[in-house]
């Protein structure tokens, strides 16, 4: 029978045993002689084709992915989100993709595992001055010891009993920050006729930025919030420390070499709060979910399951 001068007849008769419902009625019924009639169940085919899309959304409900409130643009939330799926260590492995715009470090994070659900291939963008900003502030918080200058006579502190405690617990604190205060004993707390034991007798000095007792006081009231968990500024000691980072760090228009856009995510890993600037700006965000491409218009066909 000659194919193309002979098109198959697609046509049911109605009083043959075609109207007869079969088990597998995608599969061609052939004759031996004559035209070949077919019985096709569209429906059953699109329901069947369906059926493995509909389980494979499902499971991707379950999936690792970066959550949109990471994304570029977003804020709120973001810092929460980022750290919820990226951890300190990832830093260090991170694909440097290239610089953008002059002023942004393009980054891949890619994770392996055993469940394929749960890899991940992700793109992530970085601010290269707002993450370099962050390290050297950071930096300068940890290790700087703020210029002292002695009083020509101590100075009483007139401090709760509470106070007291958390100052006397903590001088090395009051010290880094250039404040140094003596316990005195109990003549000379008579002799200087008030009821407080402590006396300062050397504060901060700075070139641009001016310390008093009130720096103090906030220090302490910090302590008192934020004890054992790592060094404690007060407001204009932060702020005197971001504009010194803000100045010694790379600047947008500055054009980096792989080295070195390589040193700004990797000290990304060493901070303790990578997500902004000291000055509010986000350093990171959320690009791109490269695995969401992966096998794009190449899904797997269950044959065997059409016949289910």
């Amino acid at each position: 029978m000659d194919v193309d001068s002979a098109p198959i007849d697609l046509t049911l008769d109605e009083s043959s045993s075609a109207s007869q419902p079969i088990a597998r009625p995608e599969v061609i019924q052939t004759s031996s002689t004559g035209d070949v009639g077919l019985r096709f169940d569209l429906e059953g085919i699109v329901d069947r084709w369906r059926r493995p899309a509909a389980q494979t959304s499902s499971r991707d409900g379950h999936s690792a992915k970066v959550p949109a409130a990471a994304g570029v643009g977003q804020a709120g939330n973001a810092d929460t989100a980022l750290a919820r799926f990226i951890s300190k260590s990832d830093f260090a492995t991170m694909d440097i993709v290239g610089q953008f715009n002059l002023g942004f470090i393009v980054t891949r994070r890619r994770t392996e595992h055993d469940d394929p659900r749960q890899q991940m291939d992700d793109l992530f963008i970085v601010d290269q001055h707002a993450a370099d900003e962050k390290y050297n502030f950071e930096t300068l918080q940890q290790t700087t010891v703020i210029r002292s200058q002695k009083l020509l006579r101590p100075r009483p502190l007139e401090l709760t009993a509470a106070d007291e405690m958390v100052a006397i617990e903590n001088m090395d604190v009051l010290r880094q920050n250039g404040f140094e205060v003596e316990d005195a004993d109990d003549d000379e707390v008579q002799e200087m006729g008030s009821g407080g034991r402590l006396r300062l007798v050397a504060q901060p000095v700075s070139k641009s930025t001016e310390f008093d007792i009130k720096d103090l006081e906030e220090l302490i009231h910090l302590l008192h919030e934020r004890a054992g968990q790592g060094v404690v500024r007060c407001s204009k000691a932060r702020a005197m420390f971001a504009m010194r980072a803000c100045r010694k760090s790379v600047m947008v228009g500055m054009p980096l070499q792989q080295k070195q856009m390589a040193a700004v995510v990797r000290h990304m890993g060493t901070m303790e709060q990578p997500w902004n600037c000291p000055h509010g700006r986000p350093t990171m965000r959320h690009l791109y979910d490269l695995g969401s491409r992966k096998g794009e218009g190449q899904r797997a066909v269950d044959w065997v399951g059409f016949a289910a």
